[in-house]
């Protein structure tokens, strides 16, 4: 059986994927072609429904919950791992209360976009752009702060930008749960014997990369060609833990909280009433 699954073209998501996508381990009788985009493509590919298994924004899942169901494996979920908020010319919160500023996002059904509104609710001179542009749009003045993802908040510092806030901060004080930020979404109509396959070749997939951690494939490093290896180790040792492996109680009690808030920011009726997780 192929299968089309959505990944981005980040450290983590490449690193759990790789050994399902080459054939490293045994599939089960699966086969997997990919799409690489960022993931605010991803969102927008699950809404008109184009993918059979993709990577999405958690904060976008109430309104994908109609046709997908979240599997326990492949995700990106920790604590400490928020967005950044950065500027360029302010160095705390304070400065950018003062006026009216227009801070980039990595797109409207991002999670970052939802824990930005948790975290400042009364800003609302908003552009969203690719994640991978907004540090540039920082830094040429076309914006005045943005929020950054991935390995962006590796880089900001080396691009002269300062830290104003850490957008998980707020939702870690106020859950005492980690902080569910992506998560593997696989199509509603399958039967479960067939999520439960899926989702146990991630899992085979993700504990074989991390055997062979000693040396990144050549699928990590081609699709993230700007960054060094360095930079490619602490994205992936900072967003591929042991809620990639398998959500637990935690994680799934973290998913479900952030859904319900996600609900609430962006009314979506009914979602509650669907089977969220694969049992």
């Amino acid at each position: 059986m192929n299968l089309t699954i959505g990944l981005s073209p980040c450290p983590n998501d490449t690193f759990i994927f790789d050994a399902l996508l080459q054939e490293k381990i045994d599939t089960e009788g699966l086969k997997f072609t990919p799409r690489l985009e960022d993931v605010e493509t991803l969102n927008m590919l699950a809404r008109s429904g184009e993918l059979d298994i993709t990577k999405v924004s958690y904060g976008a899942v109430p309104r994908l919950i109609y046709h997908y169901r979240i599997l326990d494996a492949g995700g990106a979920l920790g604590q400490g791992v928020g967005p950044l908020l950065v500027a360029k010319n302010m160095n705390n919160v304070a400065d950018l209360n003062q006026t009216i500023h227009t801070v980039a996002l990595p797109g409207i059904n991002t999670t970052a976009h939802l824990l930005f509104s948790m975290a400042f609710p009364e800003i609302r001179n908003k552009v969203f752009i690719p994640f991978h542009e907004i540090e540039d749009a920082i830094i040429s003045g076309k914006v005045d702060a943005g929020v950054i993802i991935h390995e962006n908040r590796f880089t900001y510092k080396e691009k002269g930008l300062n830290q104003l806030a850490e957008l998980g901060d707020l939702w870690e004080l106020k859950t005492g749960l980690p902080i569910p930020l992506g998560g593997i979404l696989a199509r509603r109509s399958y039967a479960v014997p067939l999520l439960h396959k899926i989702n146990r070749v991630i899992r085979k997939s993700l504990e074989y990369a991390w055997e062979n951690a000693h040396e990144l494939s050549p699928f990590v490093k081609e699709n993230a060609q700007e960054m060094s290896e360095e930079v490619m180790r602490k994205h992936i040792a900072l967003y591929v833990n042991n809620y990639s492996l398998a959500l637990g109680s935690a994680g799934r009690a973290a998913v479900w909280k952030l859904l319900e808030t996600a609900a609430t920011i962006q009314p979506t009726p009914g979602f509650e009433s669907f089977e969220v997780f694969v049992d």
